[in-house]
């Protein structure tokens, strides 16, 4: 309740927390199923599984998030053998990324809890009228956060300081 009462002061943290739980329970999940795989390398498994090899600037784009974030897990999956990497034909700069042999096996063991993720989010937000909106809900602060940060937000709504002279 306490966090409920504060509102959009700790929207952030409430999003966090509910991620991390989320993360928590989905690899509570592979453990049981006795998949070494942990929740936070989905989004680039996802990508490789729909398309390999794939640049890793490209991963990071599609993702919408840092290139150095996505070398340091490409370089962790790497080093667990889930991955290859190797310089573009074109452009010797860039990296391409596919899945292992490894890999690829993995993807095809963690692919059915994608399926059982999916049909458990779809029940559990079903039994609430508004749960059915949350994805929606959340599109649309991405999108509005996108076409104006939040912090250009909020010091708009400031008091302006005075200049202080020396």
């Amino acid at each position: 309740m306490f966090y409920q009462s504060l509102g959009f002061l700790v929207f952030g943290s409430r999003l966090r927390r509910l991620s991390e739980y989320f993360l928590m329970e989905v690899n509570k999940v592979y453990e049981q199923e006795g998949i070494p795989f942990d929740a936070s390398w989905f989004p680039v498994f996802y990508v490789l599984s729909r398309q390999q090899p794939m640049p890793l600037i490209d991963i990071a784009d599609t993702l919408e998030v840092s290139h150095s974030a996505v070398s340091q897990l490409v370089t962790s999956l790497r080093k667990k053998g889930l991955v290859k990497t190797a310089p573009c034909p074109d452009d010797g700069r860039r990296q391409l990324v596919a899945l292992t042999r490894k890999g690829e096996e993995l993807l095809q063991q963690v692919q059915p809890i994608w399926e059982a993720i999916t049909a458990a989010m779809t029940e559990l937000t079903a039994t609430h009228k508004q749960s059915k909106l949350l994805l929606e809900g959340i599109a649309q602060v991405e999108q509005a956060v996108q076409q104006t940060p939040l912090s250009m937000r909020i010091s708009a709504r400031l008091p302006r300081r005075q200049a202080v002279n020396p």
